[in-house]
């Protein structure tokens, strides 16, 4: 199921067409010091889960930078005559987003948590 979560999240992250987002995403990590150059949306700016479908973990402490998304999915509803039908809807949710320089690979941080 977590690596379902992930694989979808990749998939979004990496796919979408809007850049909606950007400003808001360069806006964020130049305040916390990383220079505009370094700020690539989909090549280096992720999810939490879209981080570790691709084998990195984002450190403990670490904040991401929140994008407004819409994610679409199907809701069955019953009908008075007790017909069920799928209607499908968009919906606004909040995330959050990290660079590549707020993760390492998942082997190194489990290994850095140990000692």
């Amino acid at each position: 199921m977590a690596s379902q979560i992930q694989q979808e999240a990749l998939v979004r992250a990496t796919q979408g067409i809007t850049m909606g987002n950007f400003p808001a995403i360069f806006a964020g990590f130049e305040a916390k010091g990383i220079p505009e150059a370094d700020i690539l949306p989909r090549e280096n700016v992720f999810t939490y889960h879209a981080w570790r479908a691709l084998g990195r973990q984002v450190r403990k402490g670490e904040h991401g930078v929140r994008v407004c998304t819409y994610v679409n999915y199907e809701r069955i509803e019953t009908d008075d005559d007790g017909k069920e039908k799928r209607k499908r809807r968009s919906g606004r949710k909040m995330a959050y987003v990290f660079h590549v320089s707020q993760t390492d690979p998942i082997g190194e941080t489990m290994e850095v948590n140990k000692q």
